[in-house]
């Protein structure tokens, strides 16, 4: 894919992601001046709330801060959990930052005032739609939801939509506690808003995700649905996945997915750094954002995960397979506004009625 291409990708196909981070109501709290803060000390270590540490993103990137004299603990919590976390430790907070959830949960954290603002230095390389108006969270990476298949299965689905009533028991998906599974649920459901309908929803379109959710196979914790999908004994051969995911497992299965590409798109998120404020080691948690989000690192990160970087520098040097795999997507206009809005109850009701 050509630079000129993935820019455009960027700054025509993702506006929708900015609708959430746009939204009314801030937070009032205000960053003290660095001076008042004192100096970092990188003896000390930085707390990092994260739903990115699988398949080795935290070993490495624990491993990498280190050489640079940084100190972190990543903390695993997943997508779904990590922002109700933050707000329950709110008067006893343990985290100094939080990295990996989307818009839509870090306005949670933004509107109980619990982020100050910051710019990095590598705040003019990202496209100003992805971050927080007010300088509350920016994104460093972002990433396509897709479902993925074994290279030999003769035919993909067309589309979520589809999956239930054409593929039940051949398809697993992860359950609804991460960011991934809701954000692809929600991307089905905005399909079929209707203001009279129950949440926001019409009835067909719920009949569409009892469907889906009822006909899938639900992957236990500790499961993989690589694993499941490779195994020549198991009927579930297709399975949902975040973008760099796809490749990391291509590259340590020694395989090629398939990737469904529906006509409407695939829904795209982003990974956010954002600083709690009730953190004792703000300016610590400044530098490692700065350093973290740099091209350098960027860089060396995608290279590792197949990561799609929001960094425009880091950007011109993507690998030729994850230039391939955007190639075979495209984004889903997504009204995030509307989904900030009803995603838990959406998530409630599925869970209740839908999940068996």
């Amino acid at each position: 894919m050509k630079l000129k291409k993935f820019v455009s990708l960027f700054t025509t196909s993702i506006v929708a992601l900015s609708l959430v981070a746009c939204a009314d109501g801030g937070s009032k709290t205000e960053e003290t001046a660095v001076s008042s803060e004192g100096p970092a000390d990188r003896s000390e270590t930085l707390v990092i709330y994260s739903n990115s540490v699988s398949n080795g993103r935290g070993e490495w990137l624990t491993a990498k801060a280190k050489e640079e004299g940084f100190n972190i603990e990543m903390v695993d919590i997943a997508g779904a959990e990590l922002a109700d976390r933050v707000i329950a430790e709110k008067n006893n907070g343990i985290a100094d930052m939080v990295f990996g959830i989307g818009a839509v949960d870090s306005n949670k954290l933004r509107d109980e005032e619990l982020l100050i603002k910051f710019e990095p230095e590598w705040k003019d390389k990202i496209e100003a739609s992805l971050a927080d108006k007010d300088g509350y969270y920016n994104p460093v990476i972002v990433q396509p939801l897709v479902l993925i298949g074994r290279k030999d299965v003769t035919e993909m689905p067309k589309d979520w939509t589809e999956l239930g009533a054409k593929y039940a028991g051949k398809y697993s998906i992860n359950g609804l506690q991460g960011g991934t599974p809701r954000a692809i649920l929600a991307s089905i459901l905005v399909r079929y808003l209707d203001e009279k309908g129950e949440l926001g929803v019409s009835e067909e379109g719920w009949k569409v995700a009892k469907e889906y959710i009822q006909n899938a196979y639900v992957l236990q914790k500790g499961e993989s649905s690589v694993v499941k999908m490779l195994d020549d004994n198991d009927p579930v051969v297709y399975g949902m996945m975040w973008g760099s995911g796809v490749l990391v497992n291509q590259k340590e299965f020694n395989t090629e997915f398939q990737v469904m590409s529906p006509k409407v798109g695939v829904p795209f998120v982003t990974e956010q750094t954002a600083i709690l404020a009730s953190s004792k080691r703000k300016a610590l948690a400044k530098e490692f954002i700065n350093w973290f989000g740099s091209s350098e690192i960027q860089v060396a990160y995608a290279k590792e995960f197949g990561s799609i970087p929001a960094n425009s520098d880091a950007v011109k040097e993507l690998p030729e397979d994850t230039q391939k795999l955007l190639d075979s997507v495209h984004q889903q206009d997504i009204d995030w506004e509307v989904v900030g809005q009803y995603l838990d109850q959406w998530v409630e009701k599925t869970e209740l009625e839908f999940v068996k």
